[in-house]
């Protein structure tokens, strides 16, 4: 599938403005208690108690972002779903590939089930770093990035996700390498960077080179990009409306901490900030790069955060 019609099956690149869910892990661990194997999510899949720990989570967001009549953005809890992680969870590879699929259908099935949504309501299949996330040590090309990737973005093309999305990402390669892997099956595919305090990504590459190498690399298969796992304050600074790359940025899921990484590394008690606050440093955001159409929560975020967005968000689109 060419990249303009990949994107074109995508509602928030033609002005829906959607929300997207929050931290999941963080939310599990801090809030509901839940023992989560190097912030591995899909490791709740594995019992009944978990699933329904999963499903009242995503139920919560979708039911919220109907509730302020704006329309929804979730991700698969898989963001650690991938074969180098298998063994630090204690399961085998086929069984990590199978989480995929199985976490797209209980997402979906919650979907399916939530009356009266407002909007478009998408699923994406995530993806996370093969690394920290936080910090770049071991440093994929374009081509192995592609290898290792490849295995669960075809495993969820199998599925009806809308989109696949990889967040978390430090350096530029392996944004590139997970867009071919995803342009092979012809899925839409949203590279998802994060920033330092300096807005930055963790490898020291400005924002905007990223996003233009990937593109340069990839043909521009790319549906968009996002900025995920920082507090506003460290996105703003780098952003530039008139800037060629400006139209390609369309999502920020922001901390709910204005602390750096390597803070938050360090942390023992979750930081969960304001979330009015950082609604209105997330709309804040929107008021200067007007392509910023999916907005939610990472890491120290849960559905308050959410539902205190979706009230600036429908105050704002009504007003």
């Amino acid at each position: 599938m060419p990249a303009a019609a990949a994107s074109a099956v995508l509602p928030q690149l033609d002005g829906a403005v959607l929300v997207t869910d929050s931290g999941i892990e963080t939310d599990l661990i801090f809030h509901h208690g839940a023992d989560l194997p190097a912030f591995a999510a899909f490791t709740l899949l594995r019992d009944d108690d978990g699933r329904v720990l999963l499903e009242r989570y995503f139920r919560e967001h979708l039911e919220t972002a109907a509730a302020h009549g704006v329309g929804s953005l979730v991700e698969t809890p898989t963001w650690r779903a991938s074969a180098g992680w298998a063994a630090a969870v204690g399961w085998s590879v086929p069984d990590v590939v199978r989480a995929n699929r199985e976490a797209y259908e209980l997402v979906d099935g919650v979907r399916r089930r939530v009356p009266n949504q407002a909007g478009p309501s998408l699923v994406s299949g995530c993806l996370g770093p093969r690394g920290d996330g936080y910090v770049v040590s071991e440093r994929m090309s374009a081509e192995q990035a592609r290898v290792y990737h490849q295995q669960q973005v075809e495993s969820f093309a199998e599925t009806g996700v809308d989109l696949v999305s990889l967040l978390t990402l430090g350096y530029p390669q392996e944004a590139i390498g997970f867009v071919l892997a995803a342009a092979a099956t012809g899925v839409p595919a949203v590279p998802s960077f994060t920033v330092e305090v300096d807005g930055r990504l963790p490898d020291g590459t400005a924002l905007g080179d990223a996003i233009t190498a990937v593109d340069d690399a990839t043909d521009g298969y790319a549906a968009y990009f996002m900025v995920n796992c920082a507090h506003p304050e460290h996105i703003a600074p780098v952003l530039d409306p008139t800037a060629p790359w400006a139209s390609r940025l369309v999502g920020v899921r922001a901390n709910a901490s204005t602390r750096s990484h390597a803070e938050l590394d360090e942390a023992t008690e979750l930081d969960d900030g304001d979330p009015v606050a950082l609604a209105a440093g997330l709309l804040g955001l929107r008021d200067t790069m007007p392509a910023l159409s999916v907005l939610g929560g990472c890491c120290g975020t849960d559905v308050r955060h959410i539902d205190a967005l979706g009230s600036a968000l429908g105050a704002a689109l009504q007003g």
